[in-house]
């Protein structure tokens, strides 16, 4: 399944249809996809919390802050992702969050940052794909669906059937194709390709809403 552990997958936004709200939205591309024969498989959760750098370590000659996302994917229930925007990432268990806190030090939680996405897991022959409500706090932000194609661990290799698929039930709203894609485009799909989409997907919706992170850039 294309953004697992050795498959390639694709994470978007929808956008909300005319004249309904995020909820109504979501209804109309699950009835879709139950239409297509896809079969419902779970739930499933992404979430996202933003750290900055601590002014304490940037000294005094103005330098810009980093921030860090601490992410967790119900798919890998016991490991956690730490990713810097365009910059590297790594993967770690659980008690990285517990680190987080001996760090404050050096990194902050920003205020009001925790993003998320949660809701149903759909099987459809070999594509596994997950529609979710984005939300931070009580709102809810935006819709998020990810496409994975289980028999491929290369992604370019399947975009276009991928594409073929999501434009089934997405039609004029398909997505590009993820720029994990071109960065490693003959590379083995792994869990921190999907996480990326995410994070991009996350900050993009903070972005239309104008809710920016809370902390030094």
């Amino acid at each position: 399944m294309l953004p697992f552990v050795l498959e390639g997958g694709s994470v978007s936004q929808m956008p909300v249809a005319e004249g309904k709200s995020v909820q109504q939205t979501v209804e109309l591309l699950t009835r879709k996809l139950e239409m297509l024969g896809a079969e419902k498989q779970g739930t499933f959760c992404v979430d996202c919390e933003t750290y900055h750098t601590a002014a304490s370590t940037l000294g005094s000659q103005g330098q810009a802050g980093k921030l860090m996302y601490v992410m967790h994917n119900s798919e890998y229930p016991l490991s956690c992702f730490a990713l810097f925007e365009n910059g590297p990432w790594l993967i770690a268990d659980t008690n990285f969050d517990v680190l987080m806190v001996k760090l404050k030090g050096f990194f902050q939680s920003a205020k009001a940052s925790k993003i998320e996405t949660r809701g149903t897991r759909y099987q459809y022959c070999d594509f596994l794909v997950k529609v979710g409500t984005v939300t931070m706090g009580p709102s809810a932000r935006g819709i998020s669906v990810e496409v994975e194609y289980g028999p491929c661990v290369v992604a370019s290799d399947c975009w276009s059937l991928l594409l073929e698929f999501l434009q089934s039930f997405l039609g004029s709203h398909t997505p590009g194709a993820p720029s994990v894609f071109g960065n490693r485009h003959d590379a083995v799909y792994g869990p921190a390709d999907t996480m990326i989409q995410y994070m991009e997907l996350f900050n993009k919706i903070r972005k239309q809403q104008q809710v920016p992170v809370a902390g030094i850039r």
